[in-house]
């Protein structure tokens, strides 16, 4: 067995099972699932039209490196969305079936056994497991209330950045909301030059935001900024999951350096994970088509408005930057989701399950995850009884 299997802690979702057995929510309550980031609004009808029209294809095995359509409308939308001057279809797009498992494999092809790969703490689970396997050492840099939730990047030593293979970010951040400056993101990638590392920025939130004349920044736009055309030392992933309400169509792409996608692409081929060609041209489809996250923004809005103005009277309690979490502070995240789930019948994620303990602390002990992802009249079922709970 690879030895590196036993530094894996188990995955936040298999402890809340945990936390939950034996214990019961009121028979009289439905139960309510906000603890999982699987979205709920209804996904656009002409994605399952064009799976369908490309349904026969199934008989081909896909090529890895995906199909012309697929790259051509992910690096139309890349350069439409991020006002980027160029991206080229062939060497600096590749097609990935969902970001979960690109953002694993990816640290499994870039980093050296025995480096340091930074993890913003909160974290996606996946940041931590995908830098164990790969040999790696984590560093967690803590993400904590007075620094807006965002990693305190000047926390971290020259030592540590020497050492650094692998910088993972996610902004919009899961499971706080908070967004990542420009002046951030190209700190960061001067650090990133200085110091030759790479980052992988996950922004699989970036079309979850509620200023429609303000969407978040991102990585490569930066790039740009800085005449970076080539996004050298840069990768970003996106997804289709929250964007298009696909979670299990399993299709995203990762863009950017393309000396690094190259030797990706290698890693890939041999990992076997094509993506069918009917979910190919069903995601070129959606990257094609804006109208469909125009409303599901909208819908996220009319959510968080309802939800916010029940519990802001007694929660403390505030809106995210982007996304669709809540991360509200309310003492020992544990006992608090225990409770809520034998009161109320609400699962939540303890904030504990997504953080490790880091420079004395874990950021996310006292908080808990909550994932407004089921309809609006179930959030506020939720919310009235999350006040009632509180009260």
């Amino acid at each position: 067995m690879n030895p590196n299997l036993a530094k894996l802690q188990a995955y936040p979702f298999s402890r809340l099972n945990a936390l939950q057995k034996g214990l019961r929510g009121p028979d009289n309550l439905a139960h309510i699932a906000l603890s999982i980031g699987e979205p709920k609004h209804t996904p656009p009808t002409f994605v399952r039209d064009t799976f369908i029209e490309h349904f026969d294809k199934l008989r081909a095995y896909p090529n890895t490196k995906g199909i012309e359509p697929l790259r051509q409308a992910i690096a139309h939308w890349l350069c439409a969305r991020f006002q980027l001057h160029a991206v080229c279809p062939q060497q600096q797009v590749l097609p990935v079936n969902g970001t979960r498992e690109a953002l694993f494999a990816f640290a499994q092809t870039v980093v050296t056994p025995g480096a340091r790969v930074l993890i913003p703490n909160p974290f996606y689970q996946i940041y931590e497991g995908a830098a164990l396997l790969a040999g790696a050492t984590p560093y967690f840099i803590n993400c904590c209330a007075e620094n807006d939730f965002k990693p305190d990047f000047s926390a971290v030593p020259d030592s540590v950045w020497r050492a650094c293979d692998l910088l993972y970010l996610c902004t919009p951040g899961n499971p706080t909301g908070a967004l990542l400056d420009e002046k951030t993101l190209a700190l960061l990638i001067e650090r990133a030059d200085q110091f030759d590392f790479i980052i992988a920025s996950d922004e699989c939130y970036s079309e979850l935001y509620f200023d429609e004349t303000q969407p978040p920044p991102g990585l490569l736009q930066i790039c740009q900024q800085l005449g970076r055309s080539d996004y050298r030392r840069c990768v970003a992933f996106h997804s289709l999951s929250k964007r298009s309400n696909l979670p299990g169509l399993r299709s995203g792409f990762v863009a950017g350096d393309a000396q690094i996608l190259q030797k990706f692409l290698l890693y890939r081929t041999y990992h076997g994970c094509a993506m069918s060609l009917p979910s190919q041209y069903a995601s070129a489809a959606a990257w094609q088509d804006e109208q469909h996250v125009q409303q599901n923004r909208a819908d996220y809005r009319e959510k968080f408005a309802a939800v916010l103005d029940i519990l802001s009277s007694c929660m403390d309690v505030s809106p995210p930057q982007a996304g669709f979490y809540l991360w509200p502070q309310v003492g020992d995240g544990e006992t608090f989701a225990r409770e809520l789930f034998q009161q109320q019948n609400i699962s939540v994620l303890p904030g504990s399950y997504l953080a490790r303990e880091a420079n004395g602390i874990n950021p996310g002990a006292r908080h808990v995850r909550i994932a407004l992802v089921a309809s609006t009249k179930e959030c506020i079922a939720a919310a009235q009884r999350l006040r009632h709970f509180c009260t």
